[in-house]
């Protein structure tokens, strides 16, 4: 049999007289190949087999028959190995049967002889995917599974059978490839779920059937011409073998105590780069989180620190300290400080024992965080059962303290680790030296701060030196060890070489040690240490036998400079002198700004940073309340446009004191001469320590601002998250809404489309479109409706839309939302029925809202949106995000990740390191999350919803994608909170662990179904099942049962049933007549457990079940509503302000004007000129750009009102800022502006004021450092140095290329004012610097666009360019080729280089940027497409030239 006929062969098994067989019991067709029935598992027949012995025998049928085939494999792939070298190997050659029919058309292309047989027609019914039996799971994830949309290891193992499985993509891609010709019926599968085939793979297919020579037809050379074309697909054979390798292994069920039974199998990480698989959490490290049965957010916070284990001793004291740093911020009373530090004692035990997280320790421990105390009350003589007390209770922690004390508990943790490897410093230095350091055994358990541990290990590091460095060598640690000991520099070998030298007696000399000086100085109870005076002067000392140590210090001189250098550096590294300047400088230490020579030139009075360019003496604790201030500081001094400095206040007389406790009492020559030298020292010694004390101060205010505006961004969030879906009117709330949302986009009102999307209160969009004119009629006038208007109202009547949204990019918007209003009050349409308090049935007017935008802006361009959206367009997608922002805001912020920083909560967030706004934004949607629930079973079948899941507590996005794929492999529905954890019995994997569990559990809802015996009406509820018990209790005390009741209902209807009946009886108002403080002061009593607020929430869930806590959707504000549309704040846009206007009509008494920012204004007659003689006409024209005034601005109408009058523009507008007196360098700031005028004068030319936006007073080397930072065709209008009737025109070519156009001004009224005509070059004349800008220096930017996004241009230098040339005709040795690269030494000008071949010269034309043109050679192109062809014509009329 030929390879033909087997291929025919092949395509005729679906014709009727074919080989097919008939099952006995459906009657269904049965394939049978090579005598193997089903041995195409990918295009399987009509039906599956239910048996499993069935199952069976096809498996091994299959894998005898790839047996037999291997063999014959092995001895074709010797011979073929032999006969050629070239091929590594052809193992897997006859694997490739499955020719497509685009392959068999290129082989039929090559091979004329070759005919392909018609396909017959088919016979298959359907395409159906394996059961889930057969697959669910696999040893390992597959390397060609790592993206699928699990994105994590399966942990169940998958039967290969010796063939390789299909992922879902390959399903799928399989599926589309037969769609359309296999003839499809469900009927065998009615009432099946849709979403069963996403969640079902396909049957594997097989493999190993025909061989590709034989099936094409073809010679080896024909083959080998294929395989150049088609490529061999050997390049993975490793990774294959490995994988056949493990297969094969597994099922010889090797001894797994034995290591060499098996070869090391293949891992994700042998094949993709460690970059991807953390992206994708598949990393060893995420499998581990996802393993350990601890909460996801503990395991990464705690990573660095789980080595380490506190001691009862260190968690009493971490609950002390954490108390004293929360304490000063809580501001509570005295008598509640003691139960204070108990609650954050007890809420630690709760973090670090349990493991509880945040939400939890709020929800289910709450009576923790709160204070009561009873108070006694005054009898009542006339009501003896009147109560004795009242309960009174504070609130001493909330949902955001316990958040701080998990970051304290890290940092504690921290402060410990530390501590700990400097106590085992010490220890080692102890063990080889017999020495006690008293300051270090002193300071050590004392450092409470990692500030005051680093001095502590900067003391020893000092002192000890020389030990370390011994211990280290022996130890074998040395430099790039494991020790705490860093390589002493030269510095430190100098003070080691004293401190063991002669001259150390003279360090003595000084009559007290640094310790010493610093416990004087501190001030603390106790003996003052008293300094005593040698009996000869220090210089005679120093020139004692007993104190010079040659060669290094021969001389006196030496020897006391060398001591007093000692002394200071004692005095500098002591742990107590540093905690004394760090308390001095925190309490009275002032933040002073300077500006540089940069800032002088660039901060003008309108810049941002002239609110501190001359800022003084600003308190710690002001800068701490303005935190964006001090950012926006720091962010100027990297620019270099400012110095921050720290600075003491009353340093000399704190200086003076210091001297005092340093010096003798002693009164003589030779007391007064080592005072002076005490003196010397310390003022050295001062000097190092200001140094470390700014440093540190500065790092720390950094922090705390950081820290601060971070807070103030989870505030922010918190408040957007805390909105529930918008609320219909008549419906309770939490009731998903159906929305219609329009949009405008960024275009004109009337003119430009408005895209719709209507969208279903599931999320699915119904139905989208654009409408054209929704202009309502005036039937006055007789005009009628826009033609849209009418499709806009059946659209209503038809979608029944409970709100319609609206938003945009622009102040246009408020235009389309004004008109949507009219059109709903003229047709009358109205909203869903509901009842009223009267029970009468009626609607209201539908509500238009503006919708915040802001997760819509970052939706319509992801990748997200053209995944669920393909088909739409980008504003169409816009409108659906709006939609979904109304049906439930937390669900769009949640599906957005780590994007949720590209949203601004703060203006300085910008300032703000991301990582911490995404750690501070992360908890205030786990806070959010967990109030709320999730319906776990949603989250199984609905994307959004799995959006939460990371966020309940226990979980993250590790575990919660574990959790949805164990859910999967369990049968894909949760019906009880129990089955999440593993049961062995029942063969249930678990989705979590019993800690994880914990956590999650009543975070986690089900919906109850009292048709299911099963379900737990508590699952449903906030209730954790720890207290399932107490809410049965409750529920049957409200049912008044007795203990025989409830046990026989309990017996008949499991545990649930008392709850279950309380329910079906519709009692649920019952619990309300409970006591509930007698429920809890037994608990108390009896079980030590409090629980008053549990039961709280325990009679709310009963009468309703995970109630909607959120707050009603919040509308927007006119300012929000001002800042969406327009993107300006109150601070950055009032009245007063003086900005660029167009003019977009003129008329003899008024102007409206435009500016940038969308905002519509007019100016007045009264605002147009002080020349009442003179028309608006006379003045302005069209288009005309000019500074005007804001005299009024209306925000909510999102209009102005303008002045163009020549005084008012002249009064510049100036933030007005209170400060004291001091707090201002006003002599600096005038100063200034002094010494800027005198430049002026020294220049020998008056500087020019020009009434235009962009014009500025610079030179032009200041015009192209401020262009710097510009886009490319940004301008400048300067003054000119040539003279008053000249100005200069700088504008950005390209980065660090700008052209400077020089302007001859003509006709002009005075020496001051602007020519009414413009000249440049002697050839472009214009009437004002706009139609200069527009029409000359815009228009040349286009042309440097145009020419630099042309394929024919290179980045890079002309050498470059140059090189590039060579390299390609070297590759095309035949071809001419040319390119265009920028003349950077001639800004406006590009190189033409160009080469015609291998061997011909490199050769190159300047081409000249034009208004509207490329000039080449003297001649004009408009465009790139006649530049090209120009220079082509041009360079044939050469060659031409020559031949002649």
């Amino acid at each position: 049999m030929s390879a033909l006929d087997l291929i025919q062969g092949e395509a005729d098994v679906d014709d009727e007289e074919g080989d097919e067989s008939f099952d006995e019991e459906t009657g269904e067709v049965i394939r049978k190949t090579n005598g193997v029935n089903g041995v195409n598992r990918a295009i399987d027949d009509s039906s599956e087999e239910d048996e499993d012995d069935d199952d069976e025998e096809a498996e091994k049928a299959v894998r005898e028959g790839f047996i037999v085939e291997d063999e014959e494999e092995t001895e074709e792939r010797v011979r073929r190995r032999r006969e050629r070298k070239k091929r590594r190997r052809e193992e897997r050659e006859e694997e490739e049967a499955g020719l497509d029919d685009e392959d068999l058309d290129l082989i039929g292309e090559a091979n004329p002889d070759f005919e392909r047989r018609a396909p017959s027609e088919p016979k298959l019914k359907r395409l159906k995917r394996g059961h889930k039996e057969d697959r669910d799971g696999g040893p390992q994830r597959g390397v060609r599974d790592i993206f699928d949309s699990d994105d994590e290891e399966e942990d169940l193992s998958r039967p290969y059978n010796n063939q390789r499985n299909f992922n879902r993509a390959e399903a799928r891609e399989l599926e589309n490839e037969f769609e359309g010709f296999i003839e499809e019926d469900f009927s065998d599968n009615e009432g099946r779920d849709p979403g069963d085939d996403d969640a079902e793979v396909a049957r594997p297919v097989s493999t190993n059937l025909i061989g590709v020579k034989d099936a094409a037809g073809l010679d080896e050379m024909a083959l080998e011409d294929m395989n150049k074309v088609f490529g061999t697909g050997y390049e993975y054979d490793w990774a294959l073998e490995i994988q056949d390798q493990e297969e094969q292994d597994e099922q010889r069920r090797p001894d797994p105590e034995d290591p060499d039974a098996l070869l090391k199998g293949i891992e994700l990480k042998d094949v993709f780069e460690p970059s991807q698989l953390a992206e994708r959490m598949l990393t060893d490290e995420d499998n581990q989180i996802r393993s350990i049965d601890e909460p996801e957010r503990f395991q990464i916070a705690r990573k660095p620190y789980r080595h380490l284990v506190l001691t009862d001793e260190q968690f009493k004291e971490e609950s002390i300290w954490i108390s004293n740093l929360m304490l000063p911020k809580k501001r509570l009373e005295g008598d509640l400080r003691e139960p204070f530090q108990k609650s954050v004692a007890k809420v630690l035990e709760f973090m670090i024992t349990d493991e509880y997280e945040v939400p939890f320790i709020f929800q289910h421990r709450k009576d923790y965080l709160i204070h009561a105390a009873k108070v006694a009350v005054t009898p009542d003589p006339y009501n003896q059962n009147a109560p004795q007390y009242v309960v009174s209770a504070e609130k001493l922690l909330n949902q955001s303290d316990l958040w701080d004390i998990f970051e304290l508990d890290l940092k504690f943790r921290a402060l410990i680790d530390k501590r700990n490897v400097l106590q085992r410093t010490y220890d080692n230095l102890k063990s080889v030296s017999d020495f006690k350091d008293s300051v270090f055994e002193e300071m050590l358990p004392t450092a409470v701060t990692m500030e005051e541990l680093q001095d502590v290990q900067d003391y020893l590091h000092f002192q000890h030196s020389s030990l370390l460095t011994d211990i280290a060598v022996v130890n074998g640690t040395g430099v790039n060890g494991t020790t705490t000991q860093r390589r002493p520099g030269a510095s430190k070998m100098i003070f080691e070489r004293i401190r063991n030298g002669k001259v150390y007696g003279l360090v003595r000399a000084f009559g007290i040690s640094a310790d010493a000086f610093a416990q004087n100085a501190l001030k603390k109870e106790g003996r003052r240490q008293y300094t005593e005076d040698p009996t000869e002067r220090p210089d005679d000392m120093a020139d004692s036998e007993r104190i010079l140590d040659p060669p290094d210090y021969s001389s006196g001189v030496q020897c006391l400079r060398a001591a007093k250098a000692m002394f200071a550096e004692e005095i500098s590294l002591s742990p107590k002198m540093r905690k004394v300047m760090r308390q001095a400088y925190y309490m009275n230490g002032v933040i002073e700004c300077f500006r540089t020579e940069k800032g002088l030139r660039k901060i003008d009075e309108q810049h941002p940073y002239y609110e501190f360019k001359y800022l003084r003496n600003q308190q710690l604790s002001d800068i701490a309340r303005q935190p964006d201030l001090f950012l926006r500081m720091l962010k100027a001094e990297e620019e270099g446009l400012v110095d921050v400095k720290v600075r003491l206040q009353n340093h000399e007389n704190f200086k003076n004191r210091l001297y005092g406790d340093l010096e003798s009492d002693n009164e003589s020559e030779v007391a007064d001469a080592w005072n002076r030298e005490r003196r010397e020292a310390l003022d050295m010694a001062l000097l190092k320590l200001d140094k470390i004390m700014t440093r540190g101060v500065k790092e720390n205010m950094k922090t705390e601002c950081e820290n601060q505006v971070a807070k103030t961004c989870r505030d922010e969030f918190a408040k957007k998250l805390d909105q529930a879906p918008y609320k219909p009117k008549g419906m309770i709330l939490g009731t998903v809404p159906r929305v219609l949302a329009l949009s405008n986009g960024t275009g004109t009102f009337g003119k430009e489309a408005i895209c719709w999307a209507s969208v279903h209160d599931d999320g699915r969009v119904l139905e989208n479109g654009k409408f054209v004119d929704l202009t309502l009629g005036d039937p006055e006038r007789g005009t009628e409706d826009g033609p849209d208007v009418g499709k806009l109202v059946t659209l209503v009547k038809h979608r029944r839309p409970d709100v319609i949204g609206v938003s945009g990019f622009s102040t246009e918007t408020r235009k389309l939302y004004k008109q949507i209003e009219d059109i709903v009050e003229s047709k009358d349409l109205r909203g869903s029925e509901y009842d009223d308090e009267d029970g009468n049935e009626r609607t209201d007017k539908l509500e238009v809202v503006i919708v915040n935008d802001e997760v819509a802006r970052l939706y319509q361009t992801s990748e997200r949106a053209n995944l669920e959206h393909p088909g739409f367009a980008p504003l169409t997608k816009y409108c659906v995000a709006l939609a979904r922002y109304l049906q439930n805001p937390m669900k769009e912020y949640a599906s957005l990740g780590r994007d949720i920083v590209s949203i601004s909560f703060d203006p300085c967030q910008r300032y703000v390191p991301p990582e911490k706004i995404i750690k501070q934004l992360e908890t205030a949607m786990v806070d959010m999350v967990n109030l709320c629930g999730v319906d776990v079973n949603d989250a199984v079948s609905d994307m959004y919803t799995a959006n939460l899941l990371p966020y309940v507590c226990g979980l993250g996005h590790r575990k919660a994608s574990q959790l949805l794929k164990v859910i999967n492999l369990n049968g894909g529905v949760v019906s009880t909170r129990a089955e999440l954890v593993a049961d062995p019995v029942e063969g249930r994997l678990g989705a979590v662990g019993p800690r994880v569990w914990n956590n999650c559990a009543s975070f986690l809802s089900i919906d109850f179904d009292d048709s299911e015996t099963e379900s737990d009406y508590l699952d449903n509820t906030r209730v954790h099942p720890e207290d399932y018990d107490l809410g049965r209790k409750m529920a049957a005390d409200a049912l008044e049962l007795d203990e025989e009741d409830i046990e026989a209902e309990t017996q008949e209807n499991g545990a649930g049933a008392i709850v279950r009946k309380l329910i079906k009886d519709d009692a649920q108002e019952k619990v309300n007549d409970l006591i509930l403080e007698e429920y809890a002061e037994q608990l108390e009593r009896n079980f030590n457990q409090r629980k008053r607020a549990t039961l709280e929430t325990i009679r709310a869930e009963l009468q309703q079940p995970y109630e909607e806590l959120r707050r009603n959707f919040a509308l927007l504000s006119t300012d929000e509503i001002f800042t969406m549309f327009t993107g300006e704040t109150r601070d950055s846009l009032c009245e007063g302000m003086i900005v660029p206007v167009s003019i977009k009509r003129v008329a003899d008494d008024f102007v409206e004007a435009k500016m940038d920012c969308g905002i519509e204004g007019t100016v007045p007659a009264m605002g147009i000129s002080n020349r009442p003689d003179v028309s608006a006409k006379q003045l302005f024209g069209l288009h005309q750009t000019v500074q005007a005034k804001i005299t009024y601005l209306n925000r909510k109408q999102l209009t102005a009102n303008f002045s163009l009058r020549e005084e008012d523009l002249r009064r510049p507008y100036r933030k007005e800022i209170d400060r004291m007196r001091d707090e201002w360098d006003e002599a600096e700031e005038q100063k200034d502006k002094d010494s800027m005028v005198e430049k002026n004068d020294v220049s020998g030319r008056t500087q020019r004021v020009i009434k235009h936006p962009l014009f500025k007073p610079f030179n032009s080397a200041q015009a192209q450092e401020y262009l710097g930072s510009q886009s490319r065709g940004d301008v400048v209008i300067r003054p000119s140095s040539k003279g008053l009737d000249h100005l200069a025109v700088t504008w950005k070519v390209s980065d660090n290329i700008y052209q400077h156009i020089d302007v001859l001004e003509l006709d002009k009224s005075s020496q001051f004012s602007s020519g009414t005509t413009l000249k440049i070059g002697g050839r472009y004349n214009y009437s004002d610097l706009d139609e200069l800008i527009v029409t000359h220096v815009k228009a040349m930017a286009k042309k440097v666009d145009e020419i630099m996004l042309h394929e024919k241009y290179q980045n890079g230098s002309k050498a470059d360019t140059e090189r590039w040339l060579t390299t390609y005709t070297e590759a095309n040795p035949k071809r001419s080729v040319y390119a265009f690269c920028i003349n950077p030494k001639h800004p406006g000008y590009f190189h033409l280089c160009f080469k015609a071949g291998q061997h011909a010269q490199l050769q190159n034309w300047p081409v000249k940027v034009v208004p509207h043109a490329f000039e080449l050679q003297k001649t004009m192109y408009p465009d790139m497409r006649a530049l090209c062809n120009g220079f082509k014509l041009l360079f044939q009329n050469m060659l031409t030239g020559k031949r002649r």
